[in-house]
């Protein structure tokens, strides 16, 4: 492998690409959202915040580490692209927005199938579960630190099916909406059992299975297979945390919805006198 650049943790290398693609999807919500109805500044600044934690992930200090230097960095890298920057793109959509798209994608027969059966949870949880443990795999890693093109195309696959794999749980639209949220709590035991074998997978490995890591230069002082095995436990951890977060969430609000229709229905049985 050629010298990498020299780490610092105020610079980094800056993709154009990337931020123009960001810049481009800022200024088409923002003007999306001037004109159509806007219900509060919450849903805008979860846009915001994934556009932000995309930026962060793909350059700058943490792309350097993970592109150049430490497996356990491009881990980190991965859970963003994953776990964050999709859940905060669908909770940053307005209904309206998402249903306009969705009308768009679906006015062709094949695409509009695909789609609906793409973000049903089987599916798309499948679809997530092959992303990621097939981008794992030594060949398709290595292909991938040693191709940009082939990189972009993994983060772009990643990034594509998290947001398909999050989608029965955090839909915007009406059109291809959410599940109900007692399936949800059932979807989201599942969701994290791809990534845990991943994470399973590199973190048992005895010898270090990416040789562009254990060619890569030391930093702090990791050898590549404790690098290995800590990019492991990065995974492991928030891969059951997250969902367990969600899995709160979205029980608290399946009990909340339930109280009220009960409180509802005692309302209207109960005689007016």
């Amino acid at each position: 492998m050629s010298a990498p650049p020299p780490f610092a943790w105020t610079s980094g290398e800056v993709h154009a690409d990337v931020v123009l693609l960001v810049g481009v999807a800022a200024l088409i919500y923002a003007v999306a959202w001037a004109r159509g109805p806007r219900a509060s500044i919450q849903r805008p600044a979860r846009f915001a915040a994934a556009l932000l934690v995309l930026l962060v992930a793909l350059n700058g200090p943490l792309h350097d580490l993970s592109d150049y230097y430490l497996f356990s960095a491009h881990m980190v890298q991965h859970l963003l692209l994953t776990l964050v920057v999709p859940p905060l793109l669908l909770a940053g959509t307005e209904r309206w927005m998402a249903d306009a798209l969705v009308r768009r994608l679906t006015r062709a027969r094949a695409l509009g199938a695909l789609l609906r059966t793409a973000t049903r949870p089987v599916p798309a949880l499948a679809l997530y579960a092959v992303a990621l443990i097939g981008w794992h795999l030594p060949g398709p890693y290595g292909a991938a630190l040693a191709h940009h093109r082939v990189h972009v195309v993994e983060h772009l696959a990643l990034m594509a099916t998290a947001l398909i794999a999050w989608w029965p749980v955090l839909s915007p639209s009406g059109l291809l909406p959410r599940l109900h949220y007692g399936a949800q709590v059932l979807y989201l035991f599942a969701f994290g059992i791809p990534m845990t074998a991943v994470a399973a997978m590199i973190t048992g490995a005895e010898h270090a299975l990416y040789p562009f890591y254990a060619a890569a230069p030391r930093l702090f002082a990791l050898t590549p297979l404790a690098d290995q095995r800590l990019g492991g436990l990065i995974m492991w951890v928030p891969a059951g945390v997250i969902p367990l977060v969600a899995f709160t969430v979205v029980f608290f609000r399946w009990v909340a919805v339930e109280a009220d229709e009960e409180d509802f229905g005692a309302a209207v049985e109960r005689p007016p006198w």
